[in-house]
């Protein structure tokens, strides 16, 4: 890879290189042409980055000036816990990027910023079928073995 790699908190101007990178996230995960998200989503999904008030947060990773990566999470209350839990909802490297490390230094960057908000846990999913996050998850963190469910209504 070229240049170092930089991970920081997501700025306003950071909506240029921002936005292609959760498009392509999006895409992966088939919300692309007549299953994209709404564009009222995308706008609120980065408005709540920026307000305080929201627990929603994201990182950027930048390299040579470009960003290469994005990571978005929240933190949440728990039945199971005192502290806050911490959900990293969205992880997505550029395609360029990918096997730079870009992965593994946002989630640590989650790690960091979970441990100094107190919460003692940080959690994500990703489809089976993503083998090459799974090699990386794998290395970083602990298979918990549990199945999802989800029903929208």
């Amino acid at each position: 890879m070229a240049g170092r790699l930089t991970v920081r908190e997501i700025e306003r101007g950071d909506y240029a290189g921002w936005r292609p990178l959760f498009d392509g996230y999006n895409a992966f995960y088939g919300r692309e042409g007549p299953t994209a998200l709404p564009e009222e989503i995308t706008a609120a999904a980065w408005d709540r980055f920026f307000d305080p008030a929201e627990p929603v947060h994201a990182l950027v990773a930048e390299r040579d000036g470009a960003l290469v990566g994005l990571v978005h999470y929240l933190f949440h209350r728990s039945t199971t816990a005192i502290e806050l839990t911490c959900y990293l909802q969205d992880l997505f490297t550029s395609p360029e990027a990918r096997g730079g490390g870009v992965g593994k230094a946002l989630i640590e960057a989650v790690n960091a910023r979970a441990a100094a908000a107190g919460s003692h846990r940080v959690y994500w999913l990703t489809h089976e079928t993503n083998a090459t996050a799974r090699r990386l998850y794998d290395q970083v963190a602990e298979n918990s073995g549990f199945i999802v469910y989800r029903k929208d209504v």
